[in-house]
């Protein structure tokens, strides 16, 4: 009879081995799609040279013009004749009159689209990308449409192919038997490459004749 000690292994009981992981699920071998998060950059703003240069004179002449009008007048000289028609103008006609109204709607329209101007950054073909320290850059829209026609052209089963870009997605028509998702799946890769600020929607569809258009949307 043989006396064991509590704590102590008999003999031929196995001694308990590393924990065994639980199995893991087969990979389907599906590539995953890169994640990106929107950065916090302002937009490219146009400097509007025209549009500052078109105002710049336009102010120039008239204030110039009114001021050599005040000073003649200080000075003894008749005031010049289109000043004095206005004056009267103005004076004489009413609110409701149908030129007042016209007068009033265009000085309305010119101060809103100066408003505009000055307030809206524009550059809309431009896509910002993410600053490397201090420096910050964009990228035109129709450069980002090309490398993602170049990266199309490559796959299998893409025989023509449409891309419409605006500043929230990427809009793909694709003709020929290929996949929409594995064609989206490749060009959100490419996509990716493209360090984008604010990251697009892809949104890619098959257009197949004889047949209903589907495709993939992210």
């Amino acid at each position: 009879m043989t006396e064991q000690t509590p704590g102590t292994p008999s003999e031929g009981a196995a001694e308990p081995g590393p924990p065994t992981e639980p199995p893991t699920e087969p990979s389907t071998g599906a590539p995953s799609e890169p994640r990106t998060v929107a950065a916090r950059v302002p937009r490219p703003r146009s400097a509007r040279t025209a549009a500052a240069v078109l105002v710049a004179t336009g102010v120039l002449v008239i204030a110039g013009a009114l001021l050599y009008d005040v000073v003649a007048v200080r000075t003894g000289h008749p005031a010049l004749r289109w000043r004095a028609e206005t004056a009267d103008e103005l004076a004489t006609r009413h609110l409701d009159d149908l030129w007042v109204l016209i007068g009033a709607g265009a000085a309305a329209l010119l101060g809103g689209r100066l408003l505009w101007l000055a307030f809206a950054p524009g550059l809309r073909r431009w896509l910002a990308l993410r600053p490397h320290g201090e420096t910050a850059a964009a990228i035109d829209r129709a450069g980002v449409g090309h490398l993602l026609a170049d990266r199309a052209a490559g796959l299998p089963g893409v025989e023509h192919i449409v891309i419409r870009i605006n500043r929230r997605r990427v809009r793909v028509t694709l003709v020929g038997p290929a996949d929409p998702a594995f064609v989206q799946a490749r060009l959100r890769e490419e996509l990716a490459r493209v360090t984008l600020a604010r990251p697009l929607r892809l949104d890619v569809r098959a257009d197949r004749p004889g047949s209903g258009t589907r495709g993939a949307g992210g």
